[in-house]
C-alpha cells in the first residue's frame, strides 16, 4: 500500500468535446500542489476490471504528467478512453476472470449481477488514490454518490451534450454541441433550399431539450421536446406556413431524441445497457414519414447527434473544463469531497453528491419555450446570465 494522496480521474459514459481539457488541467494543478495523478482507462471499467497483481497495466491504468498531456486539450474524445460500466451491476458472464471465487462470494449477488463497489474501493486504495475526480452524466455521477456514500473521497464533474444533470446549469459539451449544431444545420440550408424541402434535424436530449431549444433559439428553426409532447397536426401546420412564407420554400425543425407526439410513446430498440437505457427509435424519421403521409411535401431527416461529440471543444467549453479542473483540485487541496462542481446562477459553485437519484433536469416551459409556437422563447430575458442560466 502506498500513501494515498494520488488524484485519480476517470471518463465515463459517451464521450463530449472538453474531456481532455478536464484532464490536462487536473494534472497541471495538481501538480502545483504536489499531487501526483493516475488516469484510470475506460470509465467504472477499469476499476472494476483492474488486476491488482499487475496494477501498472496500461490496460485499464495510465500515469499522468505535464509531459504527457501537454497538447491533449487540443483534441476532443478521451485520451482515457470511456466506457458505460455500472459497477453495482457488473453480468456474471462479465467478471474478470482473475477475481477469485471466494471473493465473489463475499459479494451481494441478484441472481444475474454482482455489486463491485468493494472491488473499486480496494483498487483505488491499492493505487495510492486519495481521491478520485469522475467525469460524467448522471450515470457516471450516480456511481460516484454511491462511492462517497462509502466513504471514499470522490468529486464528480458534470459532461454531457444533454445539459441535464441535476445540481448544475451547464455541463460540458453543451456548447460545442450547440455550435456544432448550428454549423451543420447552416450547411445542410442548401440541399433543402434546392429541393424546397422540411428539413427535420435529430438532436440530443433523451429525457430533456436543452439541446435542442437552444439550437432552434440560435437558428431560428421550431423546435419538439421531451418535456412537451406535440400535437402532430399543429406541427405540420407550422412547418408548412413556414415553408410558405420562405422566399427559398424550405422549413427547419430540430427534434430531440425523445420527443414525442400526443397520444404517442417514445419506442426504444435493443439490449439494455448496464444503467437500464435502451436506444430510442429515431423520431426524426418517424416525423418525416409522418409529414411526408399527411401532406405529400419531401423531406429530408438528418441525425446530428454523433457528429456533435467529434472533434475538438469549442472556447466556451474549453474554459469551463478548465476552471471545472481547477476548482476541483482546489477542493481536493482543501480535502473536500463529495461533491459535484457546476453552474449555478450563472457562476461557479459545488453541490453536495447526491446520494439519491436526481432524475434528469428539465426545460423551464414558461420561462424557454414557447408550447403554442414549439420555438424557442425569445422574451423576457432581461437580468438572466449571459449564457445557460436555469431557465
Amino acid at each position: 500500500m502506498t500513501e494515498h494522496n494520488k488524484i485519480g480521474i476517470l471518463t465515463g459514459g459517451g464521450d463530449v468535446p472538453g474531456l481532455n481539457s478536464v484532464i490536462k488541467s487536473v494534472v497541471y494543478r495538481g501538480n502545483e500542489i504536489g499531487r501526483s495523478v493516475i488516469g484510470i482507462r475506460r470509465g467504472w471499467k477499469g476499476l472494476t476490471n483492474l488486476d491488482l497483481s499487475d496494477v501498472t497495466n496500461p490496460t485499464y491504468v495510465r500515469e499522468l504528467t505535464r509531459e504527457n498531456t501537454r497538447a491533449i486539450d487540443r483534441t476532443g474524445g478521451t485520451v482515457l478512453h470511456t466506457s458505460r460500466t455500472n459497477p453495482r451491476r457488473v453480468l456474471e458472464s462479465k467478471v474478470p476472470s482473475h477475481i477469485p471465487h471466494d471473493r465473489l462470494k463475499t459479494l451481494h449477488f441478484d441472481g444475474k449481477h454482482y455489486d463491485f463497489t468493494p472491488i473499486v474501493v480496494e483498487n483505488l486504495q491499492a493505487l495510492g488514490i486519495g481521491c478520485l475526480i469522475a467525469i460524467g452524466g448522471d450515470d457516471t455521477l450516480s456511481f460516484a454518490s454511491v462511492l462517497s456514500a462509502a466513504g471514499f473521497p470522490v468529486i464528480g464533474i458534470p459532461k454531457t451534450m444533454d445539459n441535464d444533470v441535476q445540481g448544475t446549469e451547464y455541463c460540458i459539451g453543451f456548447s460545442t454541441a450547440i455550435t456544432r449544431a448550428k454549423e451543420a444545420i447552416t450547411r445542410q440550408r442548401t440541399t433543402l433550399g434546392s429541393h424546397e424541402r422540411i428539413g427535420i434535424f435529430r438532436i440530443f436530449g433523451r429525457d430533456a431539450g436543452f439541446t435542442a431549444v437552444y439550437t432552434a433559439y440560435v437558428t431560428s428553426a421550431r423546435c419538439l421536446i421531451p418535456e412537451y409532447p406535440f400535437n402532430l397536426e399543429r406541427a405540420i401546420g407550422l412547418l408548412l406556413e413556414d415553408k410558405r412564407s420562405n422566399p427559398s420554400n424550405y422549413a427547419v425543425v430540430v427534434v430531440s431524441e425523445g420527443a414525442v407526439w400526443e397520444q404517442g410513446e417514445v419506442k426504444e430498440t435493443g439490449e439494455a445497457d448496464a444503467y437500464g437505457h435502451r436506444k430510442k427509435v429515431d423520431i426524426g424519421h418517424a416525423l418525416a414519414h409522418e409529414i411526408e403521409k399527411h401532406t405529400g411535401e419531401e423531406t429530408m431527416a438528418s441525425d446530428l447527434t454523433y457528429d456533435l461529440r467529434s472533434g475538438a471543444p469549442d472556447a466556451i467549453d474549453q474554459l469551463v473544463a478548465t476552471t471545472f479542473a481547477n476548482i476541483a483540485v482546489d477542493l481536493i487541496r482543501d480535502n473536500v469531497s463529495g461533491r459535484m462542481i457546476g453552474i449555478q446562477e450563472g457562476r461557479y459553485a459545488h453541490s453536495l453528491l447526491s446520494p439519491t437519484p436526481l432524475g434528469p433536469r428539465k426545460v423551464n416551459l414558461e420561462k424557454l419555450y414557447n408550447t403554442d409556437r414549439y420555438r424557442p422563447n425569445y422574451t423576457s430575458k432581461l437580468g438572466e446570465p449571459l449564457l445557460f442560466s436555469g431557465m
